[in-house]
């Protein structure tokens, strides 16, 4: 009986000690998430997402030499990319917000491509899945339904 005694009191003391080191390691994770939880920074593109039915059915990353970085300050966005086998520029500026879990982007330019597209639709709204040191913003149908997302790693 003493044997059971000490065995159940010894596994209660090591499961409430491991409970609060867990937990005071979430709270930490939490905070720190919550202090860097933000788009402001530079980001580079690091891989593509394609959906059928709201599910991730291919994933890919970006091509050798490819290139593509977004900045983004309080209110601005910037972005960039470089496709070696490909002479044509490609870049935008704007303004953007977030709003819950959407992203949107107001172009006002970008280079010559780009500015025929903005000619067209000024306004990019995206579903973003935001981390701390990632996120994927989320091109969505008319219907809500995803269709493909831009993964990108935090680089400063």
């Amino acid at each position: 009986m003493k044997f059971s005694f000490i065995t159940l009191f010894a596994f209660v003391f090591f499961v409430s000690c491991k409970n609060d080191s867990n937990t005071n390691l979430k709270d930490s994770e939490t905070d720190n998430k919550e202090m860097n939880m933000t788009l402001e920074g530079t980001w580079e593109l690091v891989g593509f997402y394609n959906y059928v039915d709201n599910k991730v059915v291919d994933s890919f990353t970006t091509n050798e030499g490819y290139r593509q970085v977004k900045m983004y300050t309080p209110t601005k966005v910037m972005w960039s990319k470089h496709v070696p086998t490909d002479s044509t520029e490609w870049f935008g500026y704007g303004s953007y917000s977030v709003k819950g879990n959407y992203l949107t982007e107001i172009l006002d330019y970008g280079s010559e491509m780009m500015s025929k597209i903005i000619q067209e639709r000024k306004e990019f709204v995206y579903e973003l899945n935001l981390n701390t040191n990632r996120f994927s913003q989320i091109e969505i149908d008319e219907q809500g339904n995803r269709i493909y997302s831009e993964n990108y790693k935090r680089i400063e």
